[in-house]
């Protein structure tokens, strides 16, 4: 490393450069997590960026057993979906934007607009449109999203995160524990919280 006088730094120096350097650089990954997690966060501004994977094959919707939650909704790679109690579904509405839809990434439709739904009544998938233009499947009117920190398929983190966020099922309703449980659990520790 080279510093501002033209001179090589010694190693120790680069070093603690290249580690300050990380730091400050996760740093403001948290802060902007952090920053959308408030809960006057709900969706109030009228722009929201794409996410999602750009590699991921949107618009397949599907079923998977959970031993605790019961049947669930997937994407076409088996990632639980989510719905959201602050949405509507009569209309349908999304009130997870920005910092929000960053942490809930929509489930936006294929390029065809409609979704292939496997094992679930065809009739109950739609779409509504999102401020960005982007089209965004719904069950039953509510709005589907898949949540960040669900890194593997079958992953339930986001499971009744705030009392807010619980997993889609088939009919659209929200998975709730087979063997009697609490409805969900307040989130995983070490994440930001997930309400908004």
């Amino acid at each position: 490393m080279t510093t501002s006088t033209g001179r090589t730094a010694p190693r120790g120096r680069r070093l603690t450069l290249c580690a300050a350097g990380a730091l400050a650089a996760a740093a403001l990954v948290a802060a902007a997590l952090v920053a959308g997690c408030g809960s006057g966060s709900s969706g109030s501004s009228t722009s929201a960026g794409r996410t999602g994977n750009p590699g991921q094959s949107q618009g397949t919707l599907m079923t998977a057993h959970d031993a605790t939650l019961g049947t669930l909704v997937t994407d076409g790679q088996g990632r639980t979906l989510y719905r959201f109690d602050q949405d509507t579904n009569s209309p349908s509405a999304s009130h997870c934007t920005d910092a929000c839809a960053t942490l809930w990434p929509p489930e936006l439709a294929g390029g065809s607009g409609s979704a292939d739904p496997k094992g679930i009544d065809g009739k109950l998938v739609s779409t509504v449109t999102r401020p960005d233009g982007s089209r965004q499947l719904t069950l039953d009117g509510w709005p589907l999203y898949r949540y960040a920190p669900d890194t593997r398929p079958g992953d339930t983190k986001g499971q009744g995160v705030d009392g807010t966020w619980f997993a889609a099922t088939p009919s659209g309703g929200k998975a709730m524990p087979v063997n009697g449980g609490t409805p969900g659990t307040p989130g995983t520790p070490g994440m930001p919280s997930g309400g908004y």
